[in-house]
């Protein structure tokens, strides 16, 4: 792996404006677990598959159900920066990055101090009424029983993409924008394989795609430099 992390390095030395695009797989060695891997959430036991908990006729026809999951499995408040949020964070102080295009909802490259960050399936750090549509911190989640509601009586419901959702507009318009005027494009921690977002990669119009993941992806055939390594290690080599 030594002469691909030196190619890295040579890449991300020689460009100007980086885009990162990362999956589950960034936040993994934060101790928030993916959803694909064997430990992953799809191959836990529930009452209901997560995918249907986490969709939107769900979230309307068993609400308090699919609370129960997400406040249990999907916020991690002990969560901090690894190794890789922090390079992402130092290559924007740089003048390096571009922008990040993520497909967590975590917040971590915001708390590690990025600001160009394009959440394309939203964050649990934001939350808003269905009815008013006023906006509450995640603390209105964490602090209720049941269904969270807000002082009109409206539902609050996080500012996350459920299954059946569409992805913001505004979201993926900054992020295809980002993606197309790139030098370097590095996809890190993703398979790839959820759509519309592992779309996103067909604007990118630059010299070199770095594809780093631990299993193989349908762009890997595509990739200038393709690394089969966890990003933690990647990264911490890179530092």
């Amino acid at each position: 792996m030594e002469k691909q992390i030196e190619k890295l390095a040579e890449l991300v030395s020689e460009s100007k404006h980086i885009v990162f695009f990362g999956g589950a797989g960034v936040s993994t060695e934060s101790g928030i677990p993916d959803f694909r891997s064997v430990d992953g959430l799809y191959h836990q036991k529930y009452d209901y598959p997560p995918e249907t908990i986490l969709s939107h006729s769900f979230f309307l026809s068993k609400t308090e159900e699919f609370y129960s999951f997400y406040r249990d499995k999907m916020i991690y408040l002990d969560a901090k920066p690894n190794i890789t949020h922090l390079k992402l964070a130092e290559w924007e102080h740089l003048g390096k990055l571009e922008g990040i295009v993520t497909q967590n909802i975590d917040g971590l490259h915001q708390q590690a101090g990025n600001k160009k960050v394009y959440e394309l399936h939203g964050s649990i750090h934001r939350n808003y009424c269905m009815r008013c549509h006023r906006f509450y911190p995640l603390d209105a989640i964490l602090h209720s029983d049941g269904i969270p509601t807000c002082e009109c009586g409206g539902i609050i419901k996080p500012d996350v993409v459920l299954y059946e959702e569409g992805l913001d507009d505004r979201t993926v318009s900054g992020a295809i924008q980002a993606i197309a005027h790139a030098d370097l494009m590095i996809v890190g921690g993703t398979s790839l394989s959820v759509y519309p977002a592992a779309g996103m990669l067909q604007y990118y119009q630059g010299s070199h795609l770095v594809l780093i993941n631990k299993s193989a992806t349908p762009y890997d055939a595509n990739a200038d430099l393709l690394i089969q390594k966890g990003l933690g290690e990647v990264f911490q080599s890179l530092a």
